[in-house]
C-alpha cells in the first residue's frame, strides 16, 4: 500500500475497510444467514454498514487542514502496454462527504429495514428471501462506495454498473408479483436497460480520454484537460452527460425510475435517497474541471436539469400512489442538482445531494411506515369480518387513506417534517440548499431561474397535497379506520432523519460556508453563490403559495370516502388527466422503440429470418446432402463384375494421362 508522504499513514491505511466491512457482512449473511435467524441477519449487515460509516467519519476528521488527496494503493489491476489502472482508492474532501451520505444514511435504512423487511416477508408469505435482501443491501452499499472512492474512472465504473446490478436485483425482488405476474420483474428490467443506454455514454467518454490523454486517472486527465481541443472536450462531456441522465433520472432516460417503485420501500429509499441516482450529480462534480473547460456542454446539463425539474414536478401533482408521488418528486429534485451542476454551482449541487438524501429518505420510509400501517388495518387485533374486502383496497393509493395524523402520530410528525424540507421552508434543510440552486440560477439565467421556481411551487404543492390526502380529514378507508403505528426499529430511524433534515442547513449556512470551504479543494473552481435576502424571501412565498393552494383544494375541503374526487381534476380537465397518465411518455416509448423493437425481434428476426433464412439454409444444406447421396448410390450395385470395371477404366485412364502428359 502506498500513501501521500505528506500525511501520517495511520487511518488512512484502513481505508479500503469502508468497503470491507460491508463485504464481510454480506459474505457472513451468504454462508450462516439460515443458522443465526432472520432478523440477526438483519442487523448483521446493519452494523457491517455502521462500522463503515464510523471509518468514513475518522477519515473526515484525519483530513482535516490537508489539501491534497490521499491515495491508497491496494491491489495492481490492468498493466498492458501504456494502459495501467490499478485499484486506488481516493480520499479527498468530495469522496469523504459521499461516503458519509451513503453509509449514514445507508445505516439507518438498513436498520428501518430489519423491522420492515420481517413485516414484508410475512406478509408475501417467503420468509426465505429476508437473508437475500440484506445480502443484495450490503452489495449495494459496497458498489456505491467503490464507485465514490475510486481514483480513476474505470475504477468508478466497476462501482458505477455495481448500483445498476444490484438496482435490478433490489427493484425486482419480488419478481413474481404485480400485473399479470410480471410486473415486478419488468421494472427490474426496465432500469437495467435504460441504464445500460447511459452507460454506453459514459464508456465513449472513458475511450475518448484515454485515446486523447493515455490515462483515467483523475489528476492526470484534469492536468492534461486544458490544453485539449474544444472538440474533444466537448464530446467527452455530452457523452457524460448520457451518463448522467440514465443513472440520476434525467429526461430522455428518467422512465425507469418511476417503475422502481415495485421494488420494497426500504430500496426505494437506498436507491433514490443515498446512492444510485446520485452517482450521476457526482460525476459531473467529480469531472467539474472537464465541464468548466466545455462551458456548451455545461449549458446543456443546465437545461437539462432544469427541463427535467419541472417536467417530474408536473407528474408528481397528479399522482395518486403515495411512492410515485416520491418517485417523480426524486426526479425533479435530481433536476436541481444536475442544473447546479450546469450552471458551476458544484457546492450547491453537493449540499442539495445531501439535505435531500436526509428529507427524501425519510419520506421514503415514512411512507412505507404508513402502507404497512394501513396493511395491518386489513387485520387489527379483535376484528375479522370484512377482511376479504379490505385486502382488495390498494394501501399505496392516497385516495384510501385519511386521517391517519391520529392512527400514526409519529409517522405523521416525521412525514409532514419531511414535506416541509422538501418544499423549502426555513429553516429546515430544503430551504438552504435549494435556495443556493435558485441564487445561482437568477446570476447565470433567468429563464432556468424562473423554471426552478415554478418548480420549487410546483414541489411544495403536491408535498402539501400528499399530507392532506394522507392524513388529514377522515378515513376514507376500512383501512385507514384501523391502521396503526410502526414499530420502534422503523420509526427511530424516521425521527434521526428528522432532526437531519431539520438541521442539515448547518452544513453550509450563508456567510459560514463551510461545505464551499471544504470542497475547494476538490472541485473545480465554479459560480460563487452569496445569499440574497431576496431570492430567500421569493422562494419562501413560492413554497408558502404552494401550501396554502394545497390546502385550499385538499385541507379545508372534506373529501368523499366512496365517490373520491379530485378537486384538481376538475379544475384541469384535460392537463391533469396528461399529468396523471405521465404525459403519455411511456406509451411515446412503447410506441416507438419497444413496439419496432418487439416486431423486429419477434417477427422480422423471430418468424421470417430464423425460419426462413437461418432454417431454410440449414435444411437446403441437408437436401444438397441427400441429393448427392442419392446420385452416388446409384454406383452402390452389389455387383463385383462392377466394381472390377470400374477399376479397370480408372486404372486406363490413369495410364492416358500419364502418357498424354
Amino acid at each position: 500500500m502506498a500513501l501521500s508522504e505528506t500525511v501520517p499513514l495511520s487511518i488512512f491505511n484502513f481505508t479500503p475497510w469502508v468497503i470491507f466491512f460491508p463485504l464481510i457482512g454480506l459474505l457472513f449473511n451468504l454462508i450462516f444467514g439460515n443458522r443465526i435467524g432472520e432478523k440477526a441477519a438483519g442487523w448483521i449487515a446493519s452494523v457491517a454498514t455502521a462500522l463503515s460509516f464510523a471509518l468514513a467519519v475518522a477519515l473526515l476528521l484525519a483530513l482535516r487542514g490537508q489539501e491534497e488527496a490521499i491515495r491508497l494503493k491496494l491491489a495492481d489491476w490492468i498493466s498492458v502496454g501504456t494502459f495501467d489502472v490499478n485499484w486506488i482508492f481516493r480520499v479527498d474532501t468530495l469522496s469523504t462527504v459521499m461516503m458519509l451520505v451513503v453509509t449514514g444514511v445507508g445505516t439507518l435504512i438498513h436498520i428501518y429495514a430489519v423491522q420492515y423487511m420481517y413485516d414484508d416477508v410475512r406478509h408475501n408469505h417467503d420468509v426465505g428471501r429476508y437473508r437475500r435482501f440484506f445480502v443484495y443491501f450490503n452489495l449495494f452499499i459496497i458498489a456505491m462506495l467503490l464507485l465514490v472512492t475510486a481514483d480513476n474512472y474505470l475504477m468508478l465504473f466497476v462501482g458505477w454498473e455495481g448500483v445498476g446490478l444490484c438496482s435490478y436485483l433490489l427493484i425486482g425482488f419480488w419478481f413474481e408479483k404485480g400485473a399479470d405476474g410480471i410486473a415486478n420483474a419488468q421494472a427490474g428490467k426496465k432500469a437495467f436497460i435504460v441504464n445500460r443506454v447511459g452507460d454506453f455514454g459514459l464508456l465513449i467518454a472513458m475511450f475518448l480520454l484515454f485515446g486523447a490523454f493515455g490515462t483515467l486517472q483523475f489528476d492526470q486527465v484534469f492536468e492534461q484537460a486544458s490544453g485539449a481541443s474544444v472538440g474533444l472536450l466537448l464530446a467527452v462531456t455530452l457523452f457524460m452527460l448520457l451518463g448522467v441522465a440514465g443513472k440520476s433520472a434525467q429526461l430522455p432516460l428518467y422512465v425507469w425510475l418511476p417503475d422502481a417503485m415495485a421494488g420494497p420501500t426500504p430500496v426505494s429509499a437506498l436507491i433514490h435517497a443515498a446512492t444510485m441516482v446520485t452517482a450521476g450529480v457526482y460525476l459531473v462534480v467529480r469531472s467539474s474541471a472537464l465541464f468548466t473547460l466545455a462551458p456548451a456542454a455545461s449549458s446543456v446539463v443546465m437545461w437539462v436539469g432544469a427541463i427535467t425539474a419541472i417536467f417530474a414536478a408536473t407528474i408528481a401533482v397528479a399522482q395518486y400512489d403515495i411512492k410515485r408521488v416520491l418517485a417523480y418528486s426524486t426526479i425533479s429534485q435530481l433536476g436541481f442538482m444536475v442544473a447546479a451542476a450546469g450552471m458551476g454551482a458544484y457546492v450547491a449541487a453537493i449540499f442539495h445531494l445531501a439535505t435531500h438524501a436526509f428529507f427524501k429518505a425519510l419520506l421514503f420510509l415514512s411512507s412505507g411506515s404508513v402502507i404497512q400501517g394501513m396493511e395491518r388495518g386489513a387485520h387489527p387485533k379483535g376484528r375479522s369480518h370484512n377482511n376479504e374486502h379490505d385486502m382488495e383496497v390498494d394501501p399505496q393509493d392516497m385516495r384510501n387513506m385519511g386521517g391517519l395524523d391520529r392512527r400514526m402520530r409519529v409517522t405523521f410528525w416525521v412525514y409532514l417534517i419531511g414535506a416541509l424540507a422538501i418544499s423549502g421552508i426555513a429553516p429546515l434543510s430544503g430551504f438552504f440548499s435549494k435556495d443556493e440552486i435558485l441564487g445561482a440560477a437568477s446570476t447565470r439565467s433567468l429563464p432556468v431561474f424562473i423554471i426552478l421556481i415554478v418548480a420549487a411551487f410546483l414541489t411544495a404543492f403536491y408535498m402539501g397535497r400528499q399530507i392532506f390526502l394522507v392524513f388529514s380529514g377522515k378515513p376514507r378507508s376500512s383501512l385507514a379506520e384501523h391502521a396503526t403505528e410502526s414499530s420502534p426499529v422503523m420509526t427511530v430511524p424516521l425521527v434521526i432523519l428528522a432532526v437531519l433534515s431539520v438541521a442539515g442547513g448547518l452544513l453550509n449556512l450563508p456567510g459560514v460556508h463551510t461545505l464551499g470551504s471544504w470542497l475547494e479543494h476538490s472541485v473545480a473552481a465554479g459560480l460563487e453563490v452569496e445569499f440574497s435576502f431576496t431570492i430567500a424571501l421569493i422562494s419562501l412565498a413560492v413554497a408558502l403559495a404552494g401550501l396554502v393552494l394545497a390546502w385550499v383544494l385538499y385541507g379545508r375541503v372534506s373529501l368523499g370516502r366512496n365517490a373520491f374526487t379530485d378537486p384538481l381534476a376538475g379544475m384541469l380537465g384535460w392537463f391533469f388527466k396528461a399529468m396523471n397518465r405521465k404525459w403519455w411518455v411511456d406509451e411515446l416509448y412503447h410506441a416507438i422503440i419497444v413496439r419496432p423493437y418487439n416486431y423486429i425481434s419477434n417477427v422480422l428476426l423471430g418468424e421470417w429470418f430464423d425460419q426462413e433464412v437461418i432454417d431454410g439454409a440449414v435444411n437446403d444444406v441437408g437436401g444438397l446432402a441427400r441429393a448427392l447421396s442419392g446420385f452416388a448410390r446409384r454406383f452402390q450395385t452389389g455387383y463385383i463384375r462392377t466394381y472390377a470395371l470400374g477399376i479397370l477404366l480408372g486404372a486406363v485412364a490413369i495410364v492416358f494421362y500419364i502418357i498424354l502428359r
